[in-house]
């Protein structure tokens, strides 16, 4: 097997392996120990792009188990003002599915068909990640009122201003590693 220009080939543990960069993807074919006439049978699988878009992924899926946990606990917590803890449903829900349709969409590899994904992806999660910190800052004061009242209605609005500030955080580095990847 010879190498083209834009490739590299070798051996590595036994194994006879070249890899390139076409237009879309990049490509790595690797071969077994071969048979008894020296053929060596290869196969051909495209690697991933980036190493990015395992972390990508991970993130992803941690915005969507985070932000439902912010609205379970404000459902489950008794509302103490329901002007302040709607705007906190309302964000954390309405988020929670425009990034659950933006994952399915990125599983389904719409990505792959639009050049402008990044952007999208980037601006939709640096609003949330603003709208976010809005809905974070009035939670910890429907947490500071509920304080005096019931004890267990306080842990819930406790747990439930610490997951909206991880969510925030989250949303912020979404925003940031899409942009500079």
């Amino acid at each position: 097997m010879t190498c083209s220009a834009g490739s590299s080939c070798g051996w590595s543990s036994g194994q006879r392996y070249c890899s390139w960069s076409g237009p879309d993807k990049t490509w790595a074919l690797t071969g077994g120990q071969g048979d008894r006439a020296g053929n060596f049978l290869l196969t051909l699988k495209p690697q991933r792009e980036n190493s990015c878009s395992v972390s990508q992924d991970i993130m992803a899926w941690c915005l969507e188990v985070f932000g439902c946990w912010v609205w379970v606990l404000v459902a489950a917590a008794q509302v103490a003002q329901p002007l302040l803890q709607g705007w906190v449903m309302y964000v954390s829900l309405t988020s929670f599915l425009i990034s659950l349709m933006l994952l399915l969409s990125y599983l389904l590899g719409f990505y792959k068909k639009y050049e402008s994904w990044k952007v999208l992806d980037s601006l939709y999660h640096g609003t949330t990640a603003i709208l976010y910190m809005s809905a974070a800052v009035l939670q910890v004061h429907a947490t500071i009122v509920s304080e005096t009242q019931n004890l267990t209605n306080y842990f819930i609005n406790t747990t439930a201003s610490l997951f909206a500030f991880i969510t925030t955080l989250l949303y912020i580095l979404h925003a940031f590693s899409n942009y500079y990847h």
